[in-house]
């Protein structure tokens, strides 16, 4: 159905520029670059012939392509973000493309010995005789979620050029700073108009989910006290000492690198600190709701448990709920995610069907009035040098969109 060329002339036309978010910055979006690429998205959507095309004070991008059917359907959106993690550097993005993969490493970087290996990413076999793009070994790739804007392009230019597939109002919707959780907070519900939606933001092909994790970030605060080394003897109290306590008072192996489907973990996930003050920042995640509340109750009741063994108030913590899991949203509308599988099945790819083992902008948006399952985007390895992306998955994907919207059209025209 797309063109396999011109998908990857979008694809790499988009990661090269560098869209990195900030979440130190209080700014919508969070980083002036990010504008670079929203713009540019603008001018080619006028291009493909869609209407309504605008973008909004804080570069939120959206446009339509009105309904070719007249009975009536649902008006349905495709949201993905352009903005990429802070977590790794997407400034001078380089991509390889690896044609017909033959199943052995790659070597990304041969001065830094950087080599993407299936004998680690096990993912790769998979997509023996594929076309593969990677990073230089220095970058990201930026395929989260670049690779789902060129897909819902794709979509977009497809069902414009052949108007003879049924399809509804179909509103689309380009977000920045989704990698900081920002990504549903500005993002105009009511002015989107859609019943329902699908982000193209998930990993491997076939990827469905309706379900994410419970999210909370616990900021916790050591107060010690400095007193000069050599008079110290009953006086100084060392703020990393009760810190690393604490540390190995939570469950080690309820950590990211220990658990996996829908085991929830506690996540260290920096340490600043002297002999006067520690900081400690956590995320909390749990796919279900009790045991989320759970670890967060935890968390407060061994700080006060170790106030109480020091004698003194040595210790506080701050818990913020983040983002909720979507499925309680999305269940009572479950004909959505049918409809998604179907698309998917029409096309020849299989549903994986799973909790997301992280959020997207869907959590956030369900909760917003806006039922918001996730669809696979096609890459893998996201936030880091190993990252890739088959061209293939990029084409199914967009194929899931235009069958998708085919299939809602032809549903509501039997109804």
């Amino acid at each position: 159905m797309t063109n396999k060329q011109h998908i990857i002339d979008r694809f790499l036309s988009y990661v090269k520029i560098d869209t990195q978010s900030d979440p130190k910055s209080d700014a919508t979006p969070s980083t002036p670059k990010q504008w670079n690429l929203a713009n540019k998205l603008v001018e080619e959507l006028k291009e493909i012939g869609l209407q309504d095309v605008s973008i909004d004070e804080h570069a939120y991008v959206m446009a339509t392509l009105p309904a070719n059917v007249s009975h009536k359907v649902p008006t349905i959106g495709f949201i993905s973000h352009f903005d990429t993690t802070p977590d790794f550097t997407g400034t001078n993005v380089n991509p390889q493309i690896i044609e017909d993969y033959d199943g052995n490493d790659i070597v990304l970087n041969k001065e830094k010995d950087i080599v993407l290996s299936p004998d680690y990413f096990e993912d790769l076999l998979q997509y023996k005789g594929q076309t593969l793009i990677t990073t230089d070994g220095t970058t990201l790739l930026g395929a989260d979620d670049k690779a789902g804007i060129t897909e819902i392009m794709t979509a977009m230019q497809y069902l414009v050029d052949n108007p003879e597939i049924p399809h509804g109002t179909i509103r689309i919707c380009f977000t920045p700073d989704e990698e900081i959780g920002r990504g549903a907070h500005k993002f105009d519900v009511q002015k989107f108009g859609a019943e329902w939606a699908y982000t193209m933001d998930g990993s491997q092909i076939g990827e469905l989910e309706y379900e994410n994790f419970n999210a909370a970030q616990a900021i916790v605060k050591v107060k010690g006290k400095s007193v000069h080394p050599g008079y110290a003897k009953d006086k100084m109290v060392n703020s990393m000492y009760i810190a690393q306590d604490y540390i190995n008072s939570l469950p080690r192996l309820e950590t990211p690198e220990h658990t996996e489907g829908r085991q929830g973990f506690f996540h260290l996930s920096s340490i600043n600190g002297d002999v006067e003050e520690t900081v400690l920042e956590y995320i909390i995640r749990d796919h279900d709701k009790e045991h989320f509340e759970a670890r967060k109750q935890m968390m407060k009741d061994l700080v006060n448990d170790i106030c109480s063994q020091y004698e003194r108030d040595c210790m506080s913590i701050e818990i913020k709920d983040q983002y909720s899991n979507m499925r309680e949203k999305v269940e009572p509308v479950m004909h959505i995610v049918e409809l998604a599988k179907h698309a998917m099945e029409e096309v020849g790819v299989e549903p994986i069907i799973k909790p997301i083992r992280g959020g997207t902008d869907g959590a956030q948006l369900s909760y917003m009035g806006l039922p918001c399952p996730n669809i696979f985007a096609g890459g893998h390895n996201f936030h880091g040098k190993y990252e890739y992306v088959p061209v293939e998955s990029m084409q199914k994907a967009a194929e899931v969109i235009v069958k998708l919207s085919e299939l809602t059209a032809l549903k509501y025209q039997e109804n």
